[in-house]
């Protein structure tokens, strides 16, 4: 079972990636963000260090934490993002290494184990795949795919790509580039030929 790691900026389609790879071979998704997520929930391992150091005002009603008031707080100020990264990225790194480990012990039915991660050289999780693919789109496309996605301004949108590695960066890092900058079809073609002709 070969471990791949698929990264790339915000809004470039990590997720359209491993879902198509997913519907053309055998392959079982980690998705970094459903995880973050999860460990954000009330009494879940982030929880009371992330309500102990930004206080209830990041709280809805129901005192569970609001991603979105979160957001805008980290991705306007890189040293709190930094304390946020420095609570959640060692959860959620153990979380995917222990999925990986029960993957591998327990099943031989998957061709590939996928880290779905924006963050997989920030986190350090590039350490653990057999290779990285990244993904690519304009700034312009991930600008309104976030925009669409998310329910945020522009200028939110452009302060989590800016929160992020550059991509001059980040491609140092990988193995396989694809282009999700047009139709699915272009992606799918890209993936289909990255698995069945190597």
């Amino acid at each position: 079972m070969k471990v791949i790691g698929i990264t790339g900026g915000s809004g470039s389609g990590k997720s359209t990636v491993a879902s198509l790879l997913s519907q053309i071979t055998s392959a079982y998704i980690i998705n970094a963000d459903k995880i973050g997520h999860d460990i954000l929930k009330k009494g879940k391992a982030a929880y009371y260090p992330i309500v102990e150091k930004f206080g209830k005002s990041i709280l809805n009603s129901d005192g569970e934490i609001n991603r979105s008031k979160l957001g805008k707080i980290v991705f306007s100020n890189k040293n709190l993002l930094k304390t946020l990264n420095e609570i959640t990225h060692p959860l959620i790194v153990q979380e995917i290494l222990d999925i990986i480990n029960e993957i591998k012990t327990n099943t031989n039915s998957y061709k590939y184990i996928v880290i779905d991660a924006a963050l997989l050289i920030e986190s350090g999780l590039h350490e653990v795949v057999d290779e990285i693919w990244l993904v690519y789109a304009d700034e312009d496309i991930r600008v309104n795919r976030i925009v669409e996605r998310d329910g945020i301004t522009k200028e939110e949108a452009k302060q989590r790509i800016n929160s992020q590695m550059l991509w001059e960066e980040l491609k140092k890092y990988g193995d396989i580039i694809i282009d999700n900058g047009k139709d699915k079809e272009f992606t799918n073609e890209q993936i289909n030929n990255i698995v069945w002709t190597r």
